[in-house]
C-alpha cells in the first residue's frame, strides 16, 4: 500500500504532454522578470510590435471578425444545424444551467469594470463626435465591441469542439484535435505542438489582460469599504485570494462550477438591479438604451468594416482591433468548455442559444451600468469625464459613481462578490481547459488530475502579477492580446475548416458506415446522429 501513491505519480506523468506544460511555463516566467526588471523597454518592444499588427495589418483582425459571425449563422440555418452533438435524448443541462455557465465563463470580471466605465473612454474620441450626438454612440459602441462579433469567435468554436469531443468521440481536447479532419496525422508531429503552444500562450495572455485590468477595481472597492491602504501589494493579495478560490472549486467538478455560476448570475443581476431601482434614472437608461441598440443594428455592417484608411481618428485601430484580439484570444479556453457542456444540443441550438445568453447578459450590464454613468454626466450630478481627464483613473471614477448611490458601501461590497464570483466561475473553467494541455490523451468525461489543476491555477496568475508593476500596463495589456491573437485567428480558420470538412463526411456517409478521418493514438469511435 505504500507504493500506491508513488504509482499513481508515475501513471501521472506518463500521461504529461511535457512539451505543451514546461514551454509555456519557461516562457511566462522569462516574460515576468523582463517586464518587472525592464518597464520602459519591454513596453517599447511591444508598442513597436503592437503598430505593426494592429495599424498595418488591422483589416485581417476586422475581415475575421465579420466572418465568424457570417459562418455561425451558416452553421445554424444549413443541414449542419440538425446535427446533435452527442447522443442524449435530451441536453445534459437545463437552458438556465448551460446559459449560465457559458456567460459566467466567457466573460470574467471584466464585464463590470467595462460597463461602468467603458462609454468613458468613448466620449471624448473625434470619431464619436463624427458619428453623432454623444450620448447616443458613446453607448454604441460597448454593444458592438461585446455583441454579436465577439459571441460568434465562441459559438463558432464551441460547435467545433462540441462536435470532435461530442460526436466524433476524440480523446484529446486540444486546438490540434480540431484539425485532424485537415491536417490527419500532421497534428501528431511538430504542427500540431506548434498550434497547441501558440493556443497556450494565447490562453496566458488573455487570462493575464482580464485579471490585471479588472482586479485594481476589486482592489480599490475593498479599499474603500474597509480602510485598507492601496497598494500592488493589496493587489496581489486579491490575485492571490482569487486564485485559491477557484482552485477550491475546480475540486468539485462540473456540479461545483454549474452551482457556483448560478450564484454568480444571481449576484450578477442583483447588482443591476440595485443600480436600475436605486439610482434614480430608469427612464434614461431604458431610452438610451432602445437608442443604441437602434444605433447598431442599423449601422452594423458599416461599424464592422471600417478601417479609418486616413486615419483621422485611428478609433479601429485602437479599439475595434484590440477588442477582436482580446476575444480571440480567449477562444482558447472558453469554446472548449461551452462546447462540452452542449451535450445533448444541436449545432442550431448551440450557436442561437450562445447568442441569446451572451447578448441578452452583456447587452443588459452595459444598458444599466453603463448608461448610468452616462446619465449622471449628462445631467450634471458628476463630472466623470472631468474628473477621468485630469486623473486619467478609471477606479476612482468607478468608486465615485458607486458614491452616489444609497448604501454606497453595501453596493460596492456587492460589486467585489460578484467580481470573485465572476472570477471564480471563469477560471475554474479556464484551469480545467488549460489542464487538459498537459495530458497527451483525455477522454471527454474524464476531469485532470488535481495536481495538474493546482499547476494551472497558480500559472494563469504569475503573468497579471508581474504586468501590474510593468509601466503602462493598459497598453500592454492590449499589445499582449493583438501579438496573441494574430496566429489564433489563423488556426480558427483551419479548426472551422476541419470541422465542415469532417461534419460534410459524416453527413453523407451511408448510415453505421460513415468514414472517420486520420486517426490519432487512442481509441476513437464515431456515433450516428439522431436527428432533432
Amino acid at each position: 500500500m505504500k507504493n500506491e501513491p508513488r504509482t499513481e505519480n508515475k501513471s501521472l506523468l506518463g500521461q504529461m504532454d511535457w512539451v505543451t506544460t514546461l514551454i509555456p511555463f519557461v516562457a511566462i516566467l522569462v516574460l515576468c522578470f523582463l517586464f518587472m526588471a525592464y518597464p520602459g523597454g519591454s513596453s517599447s518592444i511591444l508598442a513597436s510590435i503592437r503598430f505593426f499588427l494592429g495599424d498595418q495589418l488591422g483589416s485581417y483582425y476586422l475581415v475575421a471578425g465579420l466572418a465568424s459571425v457570417i459562418c455561425s449563422l451558416y452553421m445554424a440555418f444549413s443541414r449542419y444545424g440538425a446535427i446533435r452533438l452527442g447522443n442524449l435524448p435530451k441536453p445534459q443541462y437545463s437552458s438556465f444551467q448551460w446559459g449560465s455557465m457559458m456567460f459566467t465563463a466567457g466573460l470574467a470580471a471584466d464585464i463590470l469594470f467595462y460597463s461602468l466605465c467603458e462609454w468613458m473612454l468613448y466620449a471624448n474620441e473625434p470619431h464619436i463626435s463624427d458619428m453623432g450626438p454623444m450620448e447616443d454612440w458613446a453607448a454604441t459602441y460597448p454593444l458592438f465591441h461585446w455583441g454579436p462579433i465577439p459571441w460568434s469567435f465562441y459559438v463558432i468554436l464551441a460547435v467545433s469542439f462540441g462536435f470532435m469531443i461530442h460526436v466524433r468521440k476524440r480523446n484529446k481536447q486540444k486546438y490540434s484535435e480540431a484539425c485532424r479532419a485537415l491536417l490527419g496525422r500532421r497534428v501528431d508531429g511538430f504542427w500540431g505542438k506548434l498550434i497547441d503552444l501558440t493556443a497556450v500562450f494565447a490562453l496566458l495572455a488573455g487570462t493575464a489582460t482580464t485579471f490585471s485590468l479588472a482586479t485594481p477595481l476589486l482592489s480599490m472597492a475593498l479599499s474603500h469599504v474597509f480602510g485598507i491602504a492601496e497598494s500592488n501589494l493589496l493587489t496581489i493579495a486579491i490575485l492571490a485570494t482569487i486564485c485559491l478560490v477557484y482552485t477550491l472549486a475546480v475540486y468539485f467538478g462540473m456540479e461545483g462550477v454549474a452551482k457556483l455560476a448560478a450564484s454568480c448570475v444571481y449576484l450578477f443581476f442583483g447588482l443591476l438591479a440595485y443600480f436600475f431601482f436605486c439610482g434614480g434614472q430608469p427612464r434614461f437608461i431604458v431610452e438610451t438604451g432602445l437608442t443604441s441598440l437602434g444605433n447598431l443594428v442599423q449601422n452594423f455592417i458599416g461599424m464592422a468594416t471600417w478601417t479609418d484608411t486616413l486615419r483621422t481618428s485611428s478609433f479601429p485601430q485602437n479599439w475595434t482591433i484590440f477588442y477582436w484580439a482580446y476575444w480571440m484570444v480567449w477562444c482558447v479556453a472558453t469554446p472548449f468548455f461551452i462546447g462540452t457542456i452542449s451535450k445533448g444540443r444541436t449545432i442550431r441550438q448551440t450557436v442561437l442559444g450562445g447568442y441569446f445568453f451572451g447578448l441578452a447578459g452583456t447587452f443588459t450590464s452595459f444598458i444599466i451600468l453603463g448608461n448610468h454613468g452616462l446619465g449622471l454626466q449628462l445631467y450634471g450630478k458628476l463630472d466623470l469625464l472631468g474628473m477621468y481627464a485630469q486623473t486619467q483613473d478609471l477606479y476612482r471614477a468607478i468608486i465615485s459613481i458607486f458614491e452616489t448611490m444609497p448604501l454606497a458601501k453595501a453596493g460596492l461590497i456587492l460589486l467585489s462578490l460578484t467580481m470573485i464570483a465572476f472570477y471564480a466561475t471563469s477560471f475554474d473553467a479556464l484551469a480545467i481547459v488549460a489542464s487538459s494541455y498537459s495530458y497527451k490523451t483525455l477522454d471527454a468525461d474524464q476531469e485532470p488530475d488535481k495536481r495538474v489543476k493546482l499547476f494551472w491555477a497558480i500559472l494563469l496568475m504569475l503573468l497579471p502579477i508581474a504586468l501590474i508593476f510593468s509601466e503602462n500596463s493598459m497598453t500592454n495589456l492590449q499589445t499582449v492580446s493583438i501579438i496573441a491573437a494574430f496566429p489564433i485567428g489563423v488556426i480558427i480558420f483551419l479548426i472551422v475548416w476541419s470541422f465542415f470538412k469532417d461534419a460534410r463526411q459524416y453527413l453523407t456517409a451511408p448510415a453505421g458506415k460513415e468514414k472517420e478521418p486520420a486517426k490519432g493514438p487512442g481509441p476513437e469511435t464515431s456515433i450516428m446522429n439522431e436527428e432533432a
